[in-house]
């Protein structure tokens, strides 16, 4: 199964801004476990730079993501064109 999710992250700016980035790495997680439905998810050197790419502080509102998951039940995930 394969599929594209825009993913808002604009609620990680409510928390201290020390600690954005890493917690918007948890929500893209926690968002394909809920949607996809697995326990299993393998983000993507790409998107971790993505949101990274300006700092800790400064991570973007959204992020679109192209999911595939296989047999096994294990989503792995990459940056959509």
């Amino acid at each position: 199964m394969e599929r594209i999710y825009t993913i808002p992250l604009r609620n990680v700016k409510k928390v201290p801004r020390t600690i954005r980035a890493p917690r918007a790495i948890r929500e893209v997680q926690n968002f394909l476990k809920k949607h996809m439905k697995t326990e299993d998810v393998k983000i993507d050197a790409s998107v971790n730079e993505k949101i990274w790419e300006r700092g800790i502080q400064k991570i973007p509102s959204k992020i679109k993501i192209k999911a595939i998951q296989d047999g096994d039940g294990v989503v792995k995930v990459t940056l959509a064109e």
